[in-house]
């Protein structure tokens, strides 16, 4: 009997043995065991690392004095039309809570109140916008 036969025999005593089924385990699910096989990502947050790094933000832009004025005006018409509710478009800067910059946002909605003293626009959506945040507005001036 050369090697070849005997490593084909060698298990020849065992191999018509029923399959051993634990008593103390239960039958681990064939989804499970598929698991055990998956990729390792070792690098864990890695790339939400490098796409949070790669999304683009926005600079502030200063207005000028002209612009300034121009709100100003804006938003002494709103506070004595306040009673009717107009309907307003407000873009404004939003800064990004993760990286320097953000981004302009526009909201259309009814202004609930105005807190010069506390300088926030209050929609009747709840949001609150900083008056030094105000971009443009636009409606019925």
């Amino acid at each position: 009997m050369n090697q070849k036969d005997a490593d084909n025999h060698c298990y020849d005593d065992i191999i018509h043995l029923p399959h051993h089924v634990s008593a103390v385990h239960p039958h681990m699910p064939v989804s499970d065991r598929a698991a055990q096989f998956s990729p390792f990502a070792a690098l864990t947050g890695h790339e939400a690392a490098i796409k949070e790094t790669a999304r683009l933000t926005d600079e502030k832009a200063e207005l000028d004095e002209t612009a300034k004025a121009m709100l100003d005006e804006k938003l002494r018409m709103l506070q004595e039309m306040r009673s009717r509710h107009p309907e307003l478009t407000i873009t404004y800067f939003q800064p990004d809570e993760k990286k320097s910059g953000g981004a302009y946002v526009s909201v259309t909605g009814y202004v609930k109140k105005i807190d010069v003293y506390g300088r926030f626009l209050l929609m009747e959506s709840g949001l609150r916008i900083p008056l030094q945040d105000i971009f443009n507005m636009e409606g019925p001036f």
